[in-house]
């Protein structure tokens, strides 16, 4: 982590741009001295803070010849192999995932993925196209409703360890969002989401969306996804997974035990831009029936027509942004220069790596582990009161050598040690 005070930047470049062309030397020389000195360097291996973002040669190549074509591929002809690409890497990445294939492009039905910005993104357009759908049926069976006072009762659901995005994707949909309390193992159960469901039908509002998290981001526990599948089916509410950082080791089979139930999920969320070794920005989201979302979303001026529309998908409609870079590209580099081994065993010795560290504090009697490891995350604490651990935070911060960020959990603060750097060992 850097040294450097909030301001510390703008004394070291000029109060205007220049008038006249500096030579790349001054700027090359430039990039030591103002950027890289205010710069935290996430792909350190003394950085354990937050979770991973992905990197690596094939990727960043990629990024740079996605910058050099530079395309915009808002429909089909503004690029097509923008387009197809994406459609293909998706499938890849869905069948490397063991995603049912009803969400994959090559079952020739409905669904497919895309690739979104963050997973803060996908978990808005899955609400929006969940509202369009909910907004659809109850017309159908209330016509003399507007649609203003369906808007004031629709409702959605998530875990109140859900990550901040969930809550902000009720805020910018303009919906209610009730955040849940989950078991004693920090779980969103399905008899909690069917208590809360029944509870607001009840009052006369109208479920619609949940969003079930597998991998939290303070603690990385996982949902009941199975049972919650099972009431959202149920009450036909839209189920959608943010598996944003955990998602990456289901490309491992021992751990898909922690998605069983996806098949019943509306929409998949998770980001090889974390742990896959993709760099930023790339968000798979896969959609059983991405025409709620096009509906949602769909403005088509005569400029943006073409004579191969509704042969391919038209990714404008499955997004917030109109424009979109070649972001496949990166997909397609990283998964052939690794392979699919190569990827699976980057997964597995990050989470070995978290176990040893599990192991050292189990041995040290001060500590304890205050939850389960199952991924690349520890979070542990001091044995006893809070001002320890925050104490003992600031000291390790403090010292520059290694990064940490706490958290929170029903007033119990911890710390959290994530292995995120690809060159992390264990000595």
């Amino acid at each position: 982590v850097p040294s450097v005070k909030p301001g510390y930047l703008r004394p070291l470049v000029p109060e205007q741009a220049p008038q006249k062309a500096e030579p790349w030397t001054a700027v090359m020389a430039d990039i030591e001295r103002v950027v890289m000195s205010g710069v935290t360097h996430w792909h350190s291996p003394r950085f354990h803070a937050y979770f991973p973002t992905a990197n690596s040669y094939p990727s960043i190549v990629a990024d740079m010849l996605s910058g050099a074509i530079a395309c915009i591929g808002f429909t089909w002809i503004s690029s097509p192999a923008c387009t197809e690409l994406e459609v293909v890497m998706l499938d890849w990445l869905g069948q490397m995932l063991g995603l049912p294939e009803e969400f994959l492009a090559r079952s020739g039905g409905e669904g497919g993925g895309v690739i979104q910005g963050t997973a803060s993104e996908a978990t808005l357009v899955a609400l929006l196209g969940a509202k369009s759908r909910m907004i659809q049926r109850v017309k159908e069976q209330h016509p003399e409703w507007t649609e203003y006072d369906i808007l004031s009762k629709l409702v959605a659901y998530s875990n109140k360890q859900a990550h901040s995005s969930v809550e902000r994707a009720g805020l910018l949909g303009g919906i209610k969002l009730r955040s849940l309390k989950p078991d004693n193992k920090r779980r969103l159960r399905g008899d909690i989401l069917r208590e809360a469901i029944e509870e607001d039908i009840r009052k006369g509002l109208i479920p619609f969306y949940v969003v079930a998290t597998l991998g939290t981001t303070s603690s990385c526990t996982f949902d009941a996804l199975d049972e919650i599948g099972d009431v959202c089916n149920s009450h036909q509410l839209w189920l959608h997974v943010d598996a944003a950082y955990a998602g990456s080791a289901f490309i491992c089979p021992e751990y898909r035990y922690l998605m069983k139930g996806v098949e019943k999920a509306d929409s998949f969320n998770f980001n090889p831009h974390k742990w896959l070794l993709v760099n930023f920005d790339c968000s798979a989201m896969w959609l059983k029936q991405p025409r709620w979302i096009i509906d949602a979303f769909n403005v088509d001026p005569l400029y943006l027509k073409h004579e191969q529309q509704g042969l391919t998908p038209e990714y404008r409609h499955w997004q917030i942004p109109l424009g979109r870079r070649f972001r496949s590209l990166k997909l397609w580099f990283t998964l052939r220069l690794y392979g699919v081994e190569n990827l699976q065993s980057h997964i597995r010795k990050h989470i070995a790596l978290a176990h040893l560290f599990e192991r050292l504090c189990c041995s040290d009697e001060r500590f304890e582990i205050y939850e389960e490891v199952t991924m690349g995350l520890v979070c542990f604490r001091l044995k006893g009161e809070n001002e320890p651990n925050e104490e003992l935070l600031r000291r390790i911060n403090g010292r520059g050598k290694i990064h940490l960020v706490p958290s929170k959990i029903d007033d119990d603060y911890f710390l959290r040690l994530a292995i995120c750097s690809r060159f992390s060992q264990d000595s």
